[in-house]
């Protein structure tokens, strides 16, 4: 099964760096050179709004997800192929989990940690068989990639849990990853 959309959890802030805004260009690039659309927050500042206009650049497709209580605060991108304006976040997650074949978690706050963990521990669960992945953008994951190992190694999951997160610092590697696992469901 081929993926047709990813979700991507991101910050609605740049970060300290430029080489976040740049990841989030590459990714976008990359979703529309295969022909994946975008499920994304809805916003149209920081690493959301950058990775948005990437891939509306290229010609992708975009479906943003946003809360009426952050059209304003998070600044709504208005020009994506389709804005959802929803009641609350749990339509928003529930949206953007419905409408996605697989998750990527770029660089962001902890609302990005929340949703990217919300959809692993659904498929830690089997509630899902989705792809996820963690884009570690100029080693921003590490820590979080170290815990995960930890939590591993001290038998909170099972190592068969641990390895549905793939990990990359290249966007193109990580969806080849993602895609990879999608095709061994066949």
């Amino acid at each position: 099964m081929s993926i047709g959309s990813i979700c991507v959890f991101c910050g609605s802030r740049p970060g300290r760096q430029g080489v976040y805004g740049e990841a989030a260009e590459k990714l976008g690039r990359a979703l529309a050179r295969r022909d994946i659309k975008l499920v994304y927050g809805g916003s149209g500042v920081g690493l959301m709004g950058t990775i948005a206009d990437s891939v509306l650049k290229e010609g992708g497709r975009v479906l943003g997800v946003i809360p009426e209580a952050l059209v304003e605060r998070e600044v709504a991108h208005h020009h994506v192929t389709d804005l959802r304006i929803v009641r609350n976040m749990h339509e928003r997650k529930s949206l953007m989990y419905e409408s996605a074949d697989g998750f990527i978690a770029l660089p962001g706050g902890i609302g990005t940690l929340e949703e990217f963990f919300e959809v692993y521990t659904w498929k830690a669960l089997g509630d899902h068989q989705k792809p996820l992945g963690l884009l570690n953008v100029a080693g921003y994951y590490d820590p979080l990639v170290r815990l995960l190992d930890h939590i591993t190694e001290e038998g909170f999951v099972d190592e068969a849990v641990r390895r549905m997160v793939r990990v990359s610092d290249d966007p193109d590697q990580l969806l080849e990853m993602l895609e990879g696992e999608r095709e061994g469901e066949k």
